[in-house]
This record gives C-alpha cells, structure tokens and sequence, in this order.
C-alpha cells in the first residue's frame, strides 16, 4: 500500500512539474537589425553573405516569407513595432532628426503615454533590457528607460545624423553629464575635420562615449544583452530587445570581422550580426533557456540601394528603402521557440510586425493596452496552424501620412504618388544618384509576380475598387483617429 502510494505521489509531482514547464511565461529576444534587405541571408538566398546562427534559427524555428514592417523608414518603422499601431496612429509618421533637419520637429518623440512591449511585460514581472537604436526621441523624457527598459545601452537616433544633430546634444547633454565645454569644442573639430559621425553613445539616461566607437557597437550591444540574459536567467523572465544600429550607412564591422565576407564590407557587418545572434542564443542555451525563449529576428525595412555595395539586396524584390514596394516593406524574418514553433516550418502568410505586440501580450498573459491597437496575435501561426483571417486584412503601405498601397492576400493595390529611382548607385560609402518619378496606378498579384513587375490593373477592376477605397477609407480614418506625439518643452 506504501509503495502505491508513494508511487502515485511521484506520478502526481511530475505531472505537476510537466504543467508547471508548459505554463511557464517564455522569455523573449527580440532583434532587430537597421536596414537590411530581403536578400541580406543566406537563408533568404543570398550567395555573398554567410549567415549559419540565422539559418539555424530557421532551422528549429519558422522563416516568414512574406512579413512586413509599417514603413519603409526607421522612426515609423519602430514606434509600429513597440505599440502595434501604424505610425500615424501615434503621431510618428516620419524620421526624427534631432537637429530639426528636413522638416523634423526636435522636441518631440513617442509620446509617455503610449504602452510599449517593454512596459507590458514588465507589469507582468519581466525584466527589460534595450540595446542599440532608439530613434524614438532623444529628449530625457523619450528615451528607452521612460518607456518600460531597465536598463539601455545604445545610440539615441540614428548613426548618419548630420554632425550638427551631435553638437547639439552635446550642447543639451553632455553639460550636464561632466563633459565640460572644452571638452565638447575638442569634438567638434575633430568631427569637422575627419568628417565623422558623431552620434553619442548612452547607458541608460547618460551618454557615455562622444562619439561612438561605431565599429564596435555590434560587440558592445551583444555582451550587454548576453550579460543580462546571464544576470536574469534564474531571477524572472526577461524581454531583450536589440536593435542593432548595423547595417544603416555609414556601415562598420570590428576587426574581427573586417574582411572575412564575399560580400565585401556589406557582408562583413551582416556577418558580424549573425555572430551577434550566435553569442546570444549561446547564453541562452548555457543558462538552460533557450527551449523556453522566443527567439525574433527581422529587420526595421528594406535596404538603402542608393549606396550600391554598402546597401544590402531586396533579391527578387522591387526597390527597397523609402519605397511603397515589396522592397521597402517586405523584410527578413525568423522566429524560434523550441517548446511551440514547429521545427524547420515556414510561413507563407502576410504577418507584419504590427502583430508582434498582441502576439507577446497572448503568450504572456499581459494586458491589452488601453487604446487602440492595429497589429493582431499570431500565435496560432507560430504554432504552424494556418489563419483564415490573415488572408482578408488589409495591410496598407505607408508613406509619411499618405497610403501608398494597399495589401489584402494575392492583391497589391498602388495608389499614384510620386516616388524615387536610383539611376546610378554610389560605392564605398558614398551616396548614388535617384531622381524623382510618378508612381502610377497600378495592381499586382504578388502570388504571381513578387517583383511587381506586371500591372493586370484592367483585367481585376473590382479588386481595383475595392482596396481603392480601403485605402481612402483607412487613411482618413487614422488622421481622425491619431493620438498626441510626445512634446518636450525645453
């Protein structure tokens, strides 16, 4: 009888623990690279760039083929990923220059009173961690650690901003940070005279290094994320979000990685994320979560092809960065999560990272936020179930505040706008030459033709009309609906 019992005791405990494995609220890393195009690994074909951590990823996890950011441009683009809404929705719909180049209001960012990823996982007990590019407001009240980080190491906006854009911020910072104005004038004519880039590195509220070391910011940004994932591994779950200022122009890779790629620099510095991703998922692997991890990798859109051999490959893709094609929109992504994602899956389905938002709020159990939202769970996806209702949403294609296309399963609607062309690419870091161009009016069926290159416009006018008039509908809609930007007052 003693031994019955013990022996369903022991059987009563494992099921327990096994319950309790199940249930247990994953940890999530979520990377996000600046730039990078469809093409850029060698798991979405490229010839040029290795990439084996990425592949590898795919390998045990899923590999999207057709997921899509909100705007082809940095600022819009992160402001969708954090809040699951369009840009428009949050009053971003455009890059922030902190100098207030190109029309760029300086004092403004993603207003406190949006609720971030970060800032719903950690009112469910998450730790939070942020490495690399902001660019969401460089103003103390915009910054990552306002917005639900812990702990931040990395550039405030992006690592091209004109010299101007650093004076400034030393100017509005550095003063008050212990650098004193000797110190800022010596910066200054080191960056006039080499040229250089002067974008500040911070930790946390504070920067730290004027100007970054560029080169070695992939390095810096892993270690950061690995020594946390080692620090919280055995306290509570934890959100990592690294969002690597590589591969926007101006590119660097450190010397470890200088040389090494058959896609010349370009590929040096893909290479040197992949390696990023690799030290990442070994810290996870040693500290025994990595089976409990949702591991996501893409990309904030396409790459910037004016720059020719320093801009990175849409592959099959039309365009790339600034444009309404797939080029601009349609990015590299890869998901793993050994305990749910099928192993070696791949999903075909429109997914878009306005999705990423209500998909971590499902898994964790964490609230909704309070105002509206636009991206939807894809959870089930995720678990290699197909969804119906994925083939009937509209995706629309952004452009400042103007819809530019329009998506909904096979069909691409363009709305005649005007665009850009690069008709000679630069090399070596120096910019090409585009010129301007009108977009006409146009459809494509991207099950057929993913390089948009056939416009069977006068042969589906129903379809013509219908995502016409949703993009009409939906843009007047999100203007009326728009949400207050953040305003700083100085």
């Amino acid at each position: 009888m003693m031994k019955r019992t013990i022996g369903f005791l022991c059987v009563l405990i494992l099921i327990c623990s096994c319950s309790d494995v199940e249930n247990q609220r994953p940890n999530i890393v979520l990377i996000f690279t600046d730039d990078q195009g469809y093409g850029d690994l060698s798991c979405f074909g490229s010839q040029t760039i290795s990439t084996p951590n990425i592949d590898a990823l795919a390998e045990n996890g899923m590999k999207f083929t057709d997921f899509h950011v909100s705007s082809a441009v940095c600022t819009p683009s992160r402001a969708s990923l954090l809040t699951g809404c369009y840009p428009d929705r949050v009053s971003l719909p455009n890059v922030l220059f902190p100098d207030g180049s190109w029309g760029s209001n300086p004092n403004i960012g993603l207003n406190p009173e949006e609720e971030t990823i970060a800032e719903l996982l950690k009112e469910q007990g998450y730790a939070t961690a942020m490495a690399g590019k902001w660019h969401l407001g460089h103003k103390p009240k915009f910054l990552p650690t306002q917005h639900g980080f812990d702990q931040y190491l990395g550039v405030p906006y992006s690592n091209d901003m004109p010299i101007e854009s650093g004076m400034k911020l030393a100017d509005d910072v550095l003063l008050r940070n212990g650098m004193t104005r000797d110190m800022i004038n010596n910066y200054k004519e080191l960056e006039i005279e080499n040229k250089r880039y002067n974008t500040p590195l911070m930790k946390d509220g504070e920067v730290i290094e004027f100007p970054a070391d560029q080169a070695t910011l992939t390095k810096r940004y892993t270690e950061f994320c690995v020594d946390f994932i080692n620090e919280q591994t055995s306290k509570s779950p934890f959100f990592v979000y690294l969002a690597h200022t590589m591969p926007h122009i101006p590119i660097y890779a450190s010397k470890a990685f200088a040389g090494i790629s058959k896609g010349g620099l370009y590929g040096d510095v893909i290479e040197e994320i992949d390696w990023s991703v690799g030290e990442v998922v070994k810290a996870l692997e040693e500290n025994g979560a990595l089976e409990n991890t949702l591991v996501i990798f893409t990309s904030d859109n396409g790459p910037w092809l004016s720059f020719g051999n320093h801009g990175g490959s849409a592959g099959v893709l039309r365009g790339g960065k600034f444009d309404a094609w797939e080029g601009g929109f349609r990015v590299p992504a890869v998901m793993a999560w050994p305990r749910k994602i099928p192993k070696g899956s791949t999903s075909h389905q429109l997914a878009t990272t306005l999705d990423i938002l209500p998909t971590l709020v499902e898994i964790t159990g964490a609230k909704y936020p309070s105002k509206k939202i636009d991206g939807q769970s894809i959870l089930s996806l995720l678990k290699g179930e197909k969804m119906e209702e994925l083939e009937d949403r509209y995706f629309y294609y952004f452009g400042g505040r103007k819809v530019k296309a329009v998506r909904k399963g096979r069909w691409k609607y363009i709305v005649p706008h005007k665009g850009g062309i690069v008709i000679e690419p630069g090399k070596d870091g120096v910019n090409g030459k585009s010129e301007g161009i009108d977009n006409p009016e146009a459809l494509y069926d991207l099950d057929n033709d993913i390089s948009e290159s056939i416009n069977v416009m006068g042969d589906y006018p129903e379809i013509v009309q219908e995502l016409k008039e949703a993009a009409k509908i939906f843009e007047a809609t999100i203007h009326e609906e728009a949400r207050p930007v953040g305003t700083y007052e100085p």
